[in-house]
């Protein structure tokens, strides 16, 4: 069974698009900070200094696969990932604008309407963006503007720091046939969600933990891996002490794109702390591995131990 996991994770398209992701930021790096950048690109966002604070802005884009056959989970799922992002930083989000392009009518309303839902639902505001009606090919992508007073880093996880997985496992699968999903947002007030997810700006403005990161397209064990990796650090990961609903298997569990899903790094005198406010929101919180100083994601289940990636070889993103 481990050796299937190993195998299917290490093929999975979420985790293989974005090993040229590096290509990119490399690039850019010059142009990254001019004074008053605190974190460039290869966080969940980035952060400028602003004041007693900082200011937060991340950007995604949607598979182009996900938008086509679903657009209204699409345009929903826009939104999600941005505040994702943000609140993963320990921030709040402020507002949004998008990009579409793609001038078919029913698409289209699809795409808003699902858009829509998602700021309704979170109370984040889209205040602009760009619409290319005449563009040959569909897509979408959203840029979230945040504010934080204390930064969690994908980059600042310590060795011997406690991994925290955090997962709303009240809800159910997302219906997608493009992506695995799970939502446990369509069914939330926004008034519960909102309360969930300020269980992130609490840990950070409580110093309760030094690094995090969003469950995105990479799944779990992918995402704890790319938060490893960008600290320059190894894991140890047990797979069976790893959240799950009932009636999902897991191996689709451990490729899941869910709607709520962190993954934290925090020292073991306030793991449990972090542990307390995200059960006391009713979200499923637990200690599933160590910070290591090894360079590599190695990974345990059913008594027995197999390497994921091997980071002193290879990269996820490479960043």
């Amino acid at each position: 069974m481990l050796e299937k996991i190993v195998s299917e994770i290490r093929g999975y398209e979420g985790i293989t698009r974005k090993q040229r992701i590096s290509e990119v930021v490399e690039t850019l790096r010059t142009v990254a900070d001019f004074g008053s950048t605190v974190l460039g690109p290869g966080d969940d966002s980035g952060a400028l200094k602003d004041g007693d604070g900082y200011l937060l802005l991340a950007a995604d884009g949607i598979w182009p696969k996900f938008l086509r056959k679903e657009p209204y989970a699409a345009g929903k799922a826009a939104v999600v990932v941005g505040a994702n992002d943000i609140y993963a930083m320990g921030g709040r989000p402020l507002a949004m604008v998008n990009v579409v392009a793609g001038g078919e009518k029913d698409w289209l309303k699809e795409v808003l309407r699902g858009m829509e839902e998602g700021c309704q639902r979170l109370r984040v505001p889209m205040v602009g963006g760009h619409f290319h009606p005449e563009a040959d090919e569909c897509s979408l992508s959203v840029a979230t503007l945040g504010r934080a007073t204390n930064l969690l880093k994908s980059i600042s996880a310590e060795v011997g720091e406690e991994l925290i997985l955090a997962l709303d496992l009240r809800g159910k699968p997302g219906g997608s046939r493009a992506v695995k999903s799970w939502d446990a947002f369509s069914d939330t007030s926004p008034g519960e969600l909102r309360y969930r997810l300020e269980a992130l700006v609490s840990i950070a403005e409580n110093k309760l933990a030094r690094a995090a990161k969003d469950v995105s397209n990479p799944g779990i064990l992918g995402s704890i891996s790319t938060l490893l990796e960008s600290s320059k650090k190894g894991g140890y990961i047990e797979i069976e002490r790893i959240p799950r609903p009932k009636g999902v298997t897991l191996r689709e569990w451990l490729k899941v794109f869910p709607s709520y899903g962190f993954v934290l790094s925090a020292r073991s005198q306030d793991s449990s702390r972090c542990l307390q406010i995200f059960r006391e929101r009713g979200v499923a919180a637990e200690v599933v591995g160590t910070v290591t100083d090894a360079q590599k994601i190695e990974l345990s289940y059913q008594s027995k131990k197999a390497v994921l990636f091997d980071l002193s070889r290879e990269g996820i993103i490479g960043i």
